[in-house]
């Protein structure tokens, strides 16, 4: 008895941090709990296989892909400029790499067509130039994914070139391998699980991307309504039709965690 009167003794006063830890936990859960018991089980296959549910998936899936490639090809390279750099403005660039990551998504929007918009800084020469506008058109879902899901990246991966050994770096060039060498045959294969964990976390934020998307990209159905936009005007028209598209998605987001589970879980 004496062995266990500690651990008695201090169970009620954990109640104070278990209240609203479990709290919290209710929080989170509660409206995805809702949203699988209001949801038409019955109807569901025939509402993710609705037209405008195949057109919103299909062209979900053709950006978030490419968006993936633009990604990885340029987040790449950003992530070991931070991680190994050692300018003393490098703090400031990663501090501006991670603004999109709290930036009000619609201010997001407003920024790219500041930008690359018709009257836009870039967008207005592009347009003078070669005749080729970019807002409300599937190039533009694309831009806007890329910018918002660019961060989680880049953010992923600069952490895993951070944890690498840089003598590794020096071990390579001493037998003669040039940096980008070294940097595609030792540095990538080294630190492909980061790269694979900021790949699916910068895919699933891009395929749930709404407010950027819809003030630079529109709505507009099989060219730049992707699945979020599609929830969007279902829960006007058919609310079980976005339930249902919203089940999907919270389908997508549980398998890209569960296939990430072996980065935060022992």
């Amino acid at each position: 008895m004496s062995a266990r009167a500690p651990h008695l003794a201090a169970a009620p006063a954990r109640w104070p941090i278990l209240l609203p830890a479990w709290l919290a936990v209710a929080v989170l859960l509660l409206p995805l709990v809702a949203l699988l018991l209001q949801v038409d089980w019955g109807r569901l296959p025939n509402d993710i296989t609705s037209p405008l549910a195949r057109q919103a998936l299909a062209l979900s899936a053709v950006t978030t892909s490419v968006t993936l490639g633009v990604v990885v090809l340029l987040g790449t390279p950003l992530a070991w400029v931070l991680a190994r750099g050692s300018h003393p403005l490098l703090p400031w660039l990663r501090a501006l790499v991670t603004v999109p990551l709290v930036l009000p998504p619609v201010v997001g929007g407003v920024a790219l067509l500041a930008a690359w918009g018709r009257g836009g800084v870039v967008g207005a020469a592009l347009d003078d130039a070669v005749g080729i506008t970019i807002p409300f058109t599937t190039v533009a879902v694309i831009v806007a994914e890329t910018f918002v899901a660019l961060p989680f990246y880049v953010i992923s991966v600069e952490g895993s070139m951070r944890g690498l050994d840089p003598r590794y770096d020096g071990i390579a060039a001493t037998l003669g391998a040039s940096p980008l060498r070294t940097f595609t045959r030792v540095v990538i294969p080294l630190i492909a699980p980061g790269m694979a964990a900021g790949a699916a976390l910068a895919w699933a934020r891009a395929l749930g991307e709404f407010g950027a998307t819809i003030t630079f990209a529109g709505n507009f159905p099989g060219r730049t309504q992707t699945v979020p936009l599609a929830v969007f005007t279902a829960l006007e028209q058919d609310p079980d039709a976005a339930l249902a598209l919203s089940v999907a998605m919270l389908g997508v987001c549980v398998v890209v965690l569960g296939a990430l589970r072996s980065r935060w879980l022992p």
